[in-house]
């Protein structure tokens, strides 16, 4: 009985063998054309071409009663592509003033002034109120005010530019993860009464001064400024 049962255990083996040979194979396959349709996307996202002032292709968008022309390769997101009126435009420029080698993204949301509150005015109104006692460094020009972890800010800061009546001012957040770049955000009203939020790396701090004739730059060529 054991005689006759021994062959046939080891094609029940070879079988199950085949089998799971089979199955790793299918595995590997999948496995290869996932990374090969991974690195299609990434080739396809490194060819997208960066936002340029020279850009054409642009379509119209309203807001706050402001005619827009934007070149569609400045919007973040796809789905907002579209004629039409808005009350949120989310663009993403190149920030590359004079002596910066690298330009450095920007992030842009345009709003109606009503739904924002600049930062100048939040100065005054709400980050005095919870700095902290130390002094930052670091940023020629401006001064750098940690804000109170106990109440809920552990990690942020304001920058501002302390001798300016209209100051330039930006609350920025330390980086979430090691090797990270700080975040700042600065929000401002542009002469055309459209609110702009800036979203850039704590890098951009430095060259501080010349941000806003850098956004005019920009914002001019769509008509936002």
């Amino acid at each position: 009985m054991s005689s006759q049962s021994a062959p046939a255990t080891r094609q029940a083996g070879q079988s199950s063998l085949a089998y799971n040979l089979a199955g790793i194979a299918v595995l590997v396959l999948l496995l290869a054309v996932g990374a090969a349709y991974l690195i299609d996307e990434l080739g396809r996202t490194s060819r997208v071409p960066a936002p340029s002032l020279d850009d054409s292709e642009p379509i119209t968008q309203t807001i706050s009663g402001r005619e827009l022309s934007i070149p569609t390769h400045w919007f973040r997101y796809g789905e907002q592509i579209r004629n039409g009126f808005t009350n949120q435009i989310d663009l993403r420029i190149l920030y590359a003033p004079e002596g910066v080698e690298t330009p450095l993204p920007m992030d842009i949301t345009l709003l109606p002034r009503s739904r924002a509150r600049a930062s100048s005015r939040l100065l005054d109104g709400v980050y005095l109120h919870q700095f902290a006692d130390q002094t930052l460094s670091g940023v020629p020009g401006l001064v750098g005010k940690p804000m109170l972890s106990t109440n809920g800010y552990a990690g942020e800061s304001v920058w501002y530019d302390a001798l300016s009546p209209d100051p330039f001012v930006a609350k920025c957040v330390d980086p979430v993860s090691v090797g990270g770049q700080a975040q700042c955000v600065r929000t401002v009203y542009l002469p055309s009464g459209i609110a702009a939020i800036y979203t850039f790396d704590a890098e951009a701090l430095q060259s501080w001064r010349q941000f806003d004739t850098e956004m005019e730059r920009w914002l001019s060529h769509i008509g936002a400024w």
